[in-house]
């Protein structure tokens, strides 16, 4: 066990023994089960003690006012808040009349672990009441990836001593009682009994309670059905009331036998059908999940499983505790986007509250390359979401008088959310990174039915709105001024260098894709002209460049600005936006996240290796990482420029992010683009995995620190392992057809035969320096 976390390490699960109540909300958040459809966190079977309390629905969300000390033409009015949801993880015991409560008598042992082969959560505890009456409790839970509505728990009791009356209260409770830490007094108000009851119903071992949120209108239904073995003496009543449906189960239990509870969980939401429809949904997959039975769920769910890691698992020798941090990433990622369906992945998952449920561009810049080469349908999924809200998109760009789609900076459920201006509306590049998610995804999979009826619409959409939104100068350069790139320190800046290759990369690829599909492109009127006037764009795009330094700018100028006083800035003033005036962190030269390093990531084909290495040098001194999406990226720059041991620190931090609670914020949920940076880390910074045009290429490199790195990608429906270890690469083909690949420039053919090549020496030249006092975490 690691003293300073918590945590035992263990290369396949997650495991804490001992009960800290102090540490509940960060453990309620790792131990979070979801399929990115129900969200449910970590919180005890008992309910009490607890953290914060949370169940959530994938794109359930309550609006409020957005605050503005002053309004202003085009700023979004209505804000919008994951709600938590009716609870349906509440199961009470009481022994002898006392309630089991962690913090009363004595946890004489207590411990649970999240199992990321099974995709369980499971806990033992034996306990001894304040009279001295000893219980064991052993509870597994899960929320299934294929049947997505359901949820269960099993609850086992076994006297230790003698023979007790065991009492358990099974719940569905609505309107939970929580205290939120938002200091935005509509947000609380609208997180404050958010919910309306409609119906509630009870009978037999069976509850279903309806309800809808105040002002979004969005109607959800949870139930509850159960399976006893609980021996002699059965005494059970079942009620329902507006906000709470209560099966209460009493038996006479004797020492050595075992009172068990099976629970089986269904929710369902939606914004236009009826309370009998919403009812009727739950109640059918309550009965699919009462036919398929706990032992079918748990069967289902290892299945499930072993098909994810046959495909995403990574192995790392020489690091247990990164190994460990790796999966857990990869498990958290996979529970995000797994069957959200027609939802988006939220920034947090659906861990917890944090950042109100949004969803970011974090998606696609960050979760979706992962998922692309270890679960696509997942991406085809997510993508398809983005496609259900480009007419809101459409209206937003049409809002600010430009053409095309302009995708939020945040949201729910496609309608803008930030209300702030400079980093929100202005982040134009959002855009761009759901084009380029579009075009890795096609590159990836060569899906043919999703270009034609979604890809290219949203490639032509965005490529519209670059080109109403830049415009060509009297040097014939194209321009994109005033804009914000994905360094929030830096706002409305002119030709940011990432905004511009993306958009860049997104005109050419609009343009191709109206040529394959004429259909699609006359449909939307767009002619052989407009395609001509978005290659002319591309071709011309303003990418600045410092002669002088040899750098290229962030954005124009940015290089000009005055140096950050980093010497004179204490350790406890980070964040810096939480201690210095925005206007004064705009007109200086200090970056919150990787902004040009993370254009030298996702369009490294547009840099050569010694403008890499000098820009990489650049920002790296620059760089304070007050975003959690930064380490994973400079992690892959760093191996990429040859510094091993930097790009392995700046990896265990991105991995180790919520494990650590690196930010102290992962009571509201874990930081699903972080724990996709561990992924990028590994596979695109030592794997060196790029896929530029279609290409896909591997630079494998190995750090000092570890003996050996393994991973597996699926491209084009061919699955294949990398192996790095011993100065060589060896790559071998799991299932599906030949491949071409490319290692470190050479191009061979993988095929049944592993295939096994040197891996080049690199000069890395001088160690990179960071700010004072912002080097990457070392454990």
């Amino acid at each position: 066990m690691t003293e300073e976390h918590g945590y035992e390490i263990s290369p396949w699960e997650l495991r804490w023994r001992g009960l800290d109540v102090d540490a509940l909300q960060r453990t309620e958040s790792t131990f979070a089960l979801s399929n990115g459809h129900i969200g449910l966190r970590g919180t005890l079977e008992e309910a009490e003690p607890r953290g914060l309390p949370g169940t959530y629905l994938n794109g359930f969300y309550e609006e409020h006012a957005l605050p503005y000390a002053e309004g202003g033409y085009g700023y979004p009015e209505a804000g919008q808040t994951v709600v938590n949801v009716t609870d349906g993880k509440i199961i009470r015991l009481l022994v002898e009349d006392e309630p089991l409560d962690m913090r009363y008598g004595e946890a004489v042992e207590h411990d649970r672990v999240l199992d990321f082969r099974t995709g369980t959560l499971t806990r033992s505890t034996v306990w001894a009441s304040p009279t001295g009456r000893r219980v064991r409790v052993r509870t597994q839970r899960l929320v299934s990836f294929t049947q997505r509505a359901v949820a269960a728990i099993k609850y086992e009791v076994e006297p230790l001593d003698d023979d007790l009356q065991l009492v358990a209260q099974s719940d569905l409770l609505a309107n939970e009682p929580i205290e939120s830490d938002t200091k935005d007094p509509r947000v609380a108000a609208a997180l404050e009994s958010p919910l309306v009851a409609e119906l509630a119903s009870a009978k037999d071992y069976h509850a279903v309670l309806v309800h809808r949120t105040r002002v979004s209108g969005l109607r959800m239904a949870a139930a509850m059905d159960h399976k006893l073995d609980v021996g002699d003496g059965l005494r059970v009543r079942i009620e329902a009331e507006e906000d709470l449906a209560r099966l209460t189960v009493a038996a006479d239990v004797p020492q050595g036998e075992k009172f068990t509870i099976t629970k089986f969980i269904a929710y369902g939401w939606s914004g236009t059908r009826s309370i009998p429809a919403v009812r009727a949904q739950v109640e059918a997959a309550l009965a699919g999940a009462r036919q398929t039975g706990w032992k079918g769920l748990l069967a289902e769910q290892k299945q499930f499983l072993d098909d994810f890691w046959a495909t995403a698992d990574i192995q790392i020798d020489g690091d247990q505790q990164l190994q460990q941090a790796v999966r857990f990433a990869l498990f958290h990622l996979l529970q995000a986007g797994a069957r959200g369906e027609s939802r988006a992945i939220p920034g947090k998952g659906l861990t917890g509250p944090g950042y109100d449920g949004h969803a970011f561009w974090d998606t696609e810049s960050f979760v979706l390359p992962v998922l692309t080469y270890t679960m696509p349908d997942a991406v085809r999924d997510a993508l398809r979401w983005r496609h259900s809200t480009l007419d809101k998109a459409r209206e937003r760009a049409a809002q600010l008088g430009l053409r095309g789609a302009a995708f939020p900076w945040r949201t729910i459920d496609g309608a803008e959310c930030s209300a702030y201006w400079p980093a929100g509306t202005a982040a134009f590049h959002v855009s761009a990174d759901i084009a380029d998610a579009v075009i890795r995804y096609l590159n990836a999979t060569g899906d043919e039915d999703f270009d034609r009826q979604y890809a290219t619409e949203i490639l032509l959409e965005t490529a519209r709105l670059w080109l109403s939104l830049g415009h060509h100068d009297r040097h014939g350069g194209f321009r994109i001024d005033g804009v914000t790139g994905p360094d929030e320190y830096s706002a409305v800046a002119d030709n940011n260098v990432y905004t511009n290759l993306m958009a860049q990369r997104n005109l050419r690829a609009a343009a191709a894709a109206c040529e394959r599909h004429p259909e699609v492109a006359a449909h939307f009127a767009v002619d052989g002209e407009e395609i001509g006037t978005w290659r002319a764009a591309a071709d011309e795009m303003v990418i600045p460049y410092d002669e002088a330094l040899g750098v290229h700018p962030q954005s124009e100028g940015f290089t000009r600005h005055a140096d950050w006083d980093f010497a004179g800035t204490p350790p406890e003033h980070y964040p810096l936006l939480l201690n210095y005036p925005y206007f004064d962190l705009y007109r200086k030269q200090v970056v919150k996240q990787a902004d040009l390093v993370l254009a030298l990531h996702m369009c490294g084909d547009s840099f050569t290796p010694d403008e890499k290495a000098r820009d990489f040098a650049y920002y790296e001194a620059r760089t304070v990482r007050d975003s959690s999406l930064s380490a994973g990226t400079q992690a892959v720059l760093a191996a990429e420029t040859g510094h091993l041991s930097l790009a392995f620190h700046y990896l265990a931090e991105a991995a180790l992010t919520d494990l650590h609670d690196v930010h102290n914020n992962v009571r509201n949920g874990l930081h699903m683009a972080s724990l996709a940076g561990a992924w990028l880390g590994v596979v695109a910074g030592f794997g060196g995995l790029r896929d530029h045009g279609g290409n896909l290429t591997f630079a494998p490199r190995l750090p000092a620190q570890l003996a050996r790195i393994a991973f597996r990608v699926c491209f084009r429906d061919t699955r294949f392992s990398v192996e790095i270890r011993d100065g060589h690469a060896t790559y071998r083909l799991v299932d599906g057809e030949p491949l071409e690949l490319t290692h470190h420039g050479e191009k061979f053919l993988l095929e049944a035969e592993p295939v096994s090549l040197p891996i080049p020496k690199i000069k890395p030249g001088d160690p990179p320096l960071q700010p004072f006092g912002r080097a990457p975490l070392r454990r």
